[in-house]
């Protein structure tokens, strides 16, 4: 899928990887849910996130805790504040260590929790989307504190984006389950 140029192609990827991704997860296999996902010896996974998440739980949780990252920020932005995207405390070549402690707290919550914030978070995110124009969405520097980007492309990496990242890491662990 070509990258999103305007609000109603954003809407449309973040909303049909979003049902590819739900799909994917309704039809797996026995073994690809009791099969923990393990990339530790396949030495083209380089990236931290092959050896982070060990299950679709940590996957969705990963997607959810991105999720309220943005709403957070816009939230924040609307309101005046002068907040970074991150978390306090992380910039962009430490945000894998951000991904940590997202990682971390979310331990002990259950699959089906986690896929019941990841839909509810996704909703929240379209929701505000839709608050946005068109030229609000794809205007660079429209909003000076998005620096020289737009912020279509922080929705578009939070969603369709992400989605199919999460979709191909589904794909590589049911490949090694069979």
């Amino acid at each position: 899928m070509a990258r999103p140029k305007n609000k109603q192609e954003l809407i449309e990827a973040a909303n049909t990887n979003y049902e590819k991704l739900l799909s994917m997860i309704e039809r797996r296999t026995e073994a690809e849910k009791s099969a923990p996902y393990d990339f530790l010896d396949d030495e083209k996974k380089k990236e931290a996130h092959w050896r982070r998440d060990r299950n679709l739980r940590d996957v969705l949780m990963h997607l959810n805790e991105w999720h309220l990252l943005l709403l957070e920020w816009i939230k924040n932005r609307e309101n005046g504040s002068n907040k970074p995207f991150l978390l306090e405390g992380y910039n962009w070549k430490t945000y894998g260590d951000m991904n940590m402690v997202f990682f971390r707290r979310c331990q002990n919550i259950s699959e089906e929790e986690a896929l019941e914030r990841f839909k509810d978070s996704h909703k929240r995110v379209m929701e505000a989307l839709d608050t946005f124009s068109q030229e609000e969405l794809f205007t660079r520097t429209y909003y000076p504190w998005v620096g020289g980007s737009c912020i279509g492309n922080y929705f578009i990496s939070n969603t369709s984006s992400h989605y199919d990242w999460a979709m191909k890491k589904m794909k590589a662990h049911k490949k090694r389950v069979g």
